[in-house]
């Protein structure tokens, strides 16, 4: 099962696509993928592995949200690629 939010940042459309591992003690991965304002869309760009996996749903999502908006501003802010 996926879980998906999303928001908008600077232009960029940031949707976090959280993803629901059952059986183990934190079962959701977050993750997200931000679409450039020319439409491109980046392939699913996790959280870091230390903060990958997340007992809430609701916090994987707002993780994978803030993780995005981070990754949004470090590409136009600092030229870093998105990925």
């Amino acid at each position: 099962m996926s879980i998906n939010l999303h928001c908008v940042h600077r232009d960029y459309r940031i949707r976090a696509d959280v993803i629901e591992h059952p059986g183990i003690p934190t079962p959701w991965a977050g993750g997200c993928l931000i679409t450039t304002p020319e439409g491109r869309t980046t392939k699913r760009i996790p959280l870091p592995l230390q903060c990958a996996f997340l007992a809430d749903l609701e916090n994987a999502q707002r993780a994978s949200i803030a993780h995005g908006k981070w990754l949004v501003d470090q590409h136009l802010d600092h030229g870093r690629e998105l990925h």
